[in-house]
């Protein structure tokens, strides 16, 4: 597999910028092509066959740790050259940092992302992922790997908007959810079975002293 390449002016990308322009958050629900959904599937299950996720800390620096009454995931950072579903991906999420770019001025400099497993029972409490002490997360992105997933499974990102409001997203492969961190909290909440994405944030210079 080649690495993707989507112009940034694309239309679907287009939507997703006047979503968070108007909205605040975007939901696609067929974003990666099924074949690139799998590859990516099937190189998240590779590492955490090899034992390369590892259960994810909550915090950030010496104050981070694992706490799994608060999150239950296992993660990998991901690096460019690792694999060619991963580069494909991350193209993918580099012409969107463009339109964001473009239509918003927010200064998105790069994105950071990692493989996210939930096993069954595992999730993810009421948060926010702006840290308080850094703001460079500016905008948050989740990319589901789930084949066949049904409502039944459960396992949805739930998103807490404006005037009470409450939307439920299925973790369905290939649907893409983009929000602005630091302003919409939102959790996972359990399933039943395997629970796979990626996850990643377009993150701004941080504010650092002279």
């Amino acid at each position: 597999m080649r690495a993707m390449q989507i112009s940034s002016d694309h239309p679907l990308l287009l939507r997703i910028v006047d979503d968070l322009a108007e909205h605040g958050w975007s939901q696609q629900n067929i974003f990666l092509p099924q074949d690139l959904t799998r590859e990516l599937a099937a190189e998240c299950r590779k590492r955490a066959a090899e034992g390369q996720l590892a259960p994810a800390a909550v915090g950030r620096g010496p104050s981070s740790e694992i706490r799994e009454g608060i999150r239950g995931d296992h993660i990998q950072w991901i690096d460019p050259g690792q694999a060619e579903a991963c580069d494909s991906y991350l193209s993918l999420m580099d012409s969107l940092r463009e339109a964001i770019n473009r239509g918003l001025f927010l200064g998105l400099e790069d994105f950071e992302s990692h493989f996210a497993m939930y096993p069954p029972g595992a999730f993810y409490l009421k948060h926010v992922d702006r840290f308080r002490d850094d703001d460079r997360r500016m905008v948050s992105a989740v990319v589901y790997l789930n084949d066949g997933w049904l409502p039944e499974h459960g396992g949805q990102l739930r998103m807490y908007l404006d005037n009470d409001r409450v939307h439920d997203v299925q973790p369905t492969g290939g649907c893409l959810v983009v929000f602005l961190s630091g302003e919409v909290p939102h959790e996972v909440l359990p399933a039943t079975r395997d629970r796979l994405s990626l996850t990643g944030w377009f993150r701004r210079r941080g504010n650092e002293p002279f």
